[in-house]
């Protein structure tokens, strides 16, 4: 079997370019090994404004609308939503965050997505705001897990999709590519945090970064918005949240662990005393492929160019993926060179060591 791109992981990376690929009429295969990956397990959050001094995402303001189209155009094809938009109240911890947010609304580039400012006056039931709260807008959740589900139902009709551990030796550059019985133009690995092992990308500067997150059930009347209080939780109906997520960057494992579960419960305690005694229905946990630059790493390898990443979109591949998956793929079939930012050309004189 001929095909154009084999595709290597069938998380939010792999399968959303083997979606723009198929679209742009090109044979795709995806080659998955069906066990649980970061992006089922992340909360797909989409937050234009992020960290103690209030900073906008780079390039957020076309991250995000290619994000919203591109997910539009998957809902009306499968019949049902993906994107949920949900504003996002951001709580307070100190006087020098209200100060670092106040400075953002004198800066045009920031009111799109600074709703009201809401003083410790004017309380929220349930939630502690004793430096009160920020509106942030054009935020909202992926609802990842329905989205990967469908999509794979998809490769699995076209003959697109092959459930199986690919073992590294079985693909065979010379004389043409080779995995199995697929001859390929060019083989695409999506394969998150697993590349650090990848013979032809682990000298790429990953910084691997495990994170829990926490299912709960709770009677505490909640409004119906995301809220940011140093850790995130997200509202799944009136009786469940979901909340995280923690930050390991020594134990890049998969497993749950009592302190991860203990350091989320003692931060929503502490941000809503009605809901320390919410019920855990489930605790998960899985590792993002973070960077050290923090941008994306996308681009054939220097010396096998049939060889090409696309990875390391980290908390941020709900926004960012989109966007780069098409400039993916206008640089495979047009030629168009990748941006700077993101190419892994930027790492070829300090890391690679051929």
């Amino acid at each position: 079997m001929t095909i154009d791109f084999l595709i290597i992981g069938q998380g939010l990376a792999g399968s959303l370019l083997a979606w723009e690929l198929m679209q742009r009429n090109c044979q795709v295969i995806v080659i998955d090994s069906g066990k649980e990956n970061a992006s089922q397990i992340a909360a797909g959050l989409i937050n234009p404004i992020t960290g103690l001094r209030f900073v906008k995402s780079a390039h957020v303001d076309s991250l995000l609308p290619a994000a919203k189209r591109f997910y539009s155009r998957l809902s009306g094809y499968f019949q049902q939503s993906f994107y949920i938009e949900k504003p996002m109240l951001r709580i307070f911890c100190s006087e020098k965050e209200v100060k670092n947010c106040m400075g953002r609304f004198d800066d045009p580039a920031y009111r799109s997505y600074l709703g009201d400012l809401i003083p410790p006056e004017r309380p929220i039931a349930n939630l502690v705001t004793p430096f009160g709260f920020l509106e942030q807008k054009q935020t909202g959740y992926l609802l990842t897990r329905p989205l990967l589900r469908c999509l794979k139902d998809f490769f699995i009709s076209a003959n697109s999709y092959r459930l199986a551990d690919l073992n590294y030796g079985d693909i065979q550059l010379k004389p043409s590519l080779r995995w199995q019985d697929i001859y390929a133009r060019q083989i695409i690995f999506c394969e998150g945090y697993r590349a650090i092992q990848n013979p032809w990308f682990s000298w790429l500067p990953f910084q691997a970064v495990k994170g829990e997150i926490l299912t709960l059930e709770h009677e505490a009347g909640l409004p119906d918005k995301i809220l940011n209080y140093g850790n995130w939780l997200l509202p799944l109906n009136s009786h469940q949240i979901r909340t995280g997520a923690t930050f390991d960057r020594e134990n890049l494992d998969t497993e749950p662990t009592e302190s991860g579960k203990d350091q989320l419960l003692t931060s929503l305690g502490q941000m809503s005393a009605d809901l320390r005694h919410a019920k855990l229905i489930n605790h998960e946990a899985n590792i993002r492929p973070s960077t050290q630059d923090r941008y994306p790493f996308i681009g054939t390898h220097p010396q096998h160019r049939q060889v090409a990443i696309f990875n390391g979109f980290g908390a941020k591949g709900s926004v960012q993926i989109p966007w780069h998956s098409q400039r993916l793929a206008d640089a495979l079939l047009h030629g168009a060179l990748l941006p700077d930012s993101c190419n892994i050309n930027r790492h070829y004189a300090t890391h690679f060591p051929g």
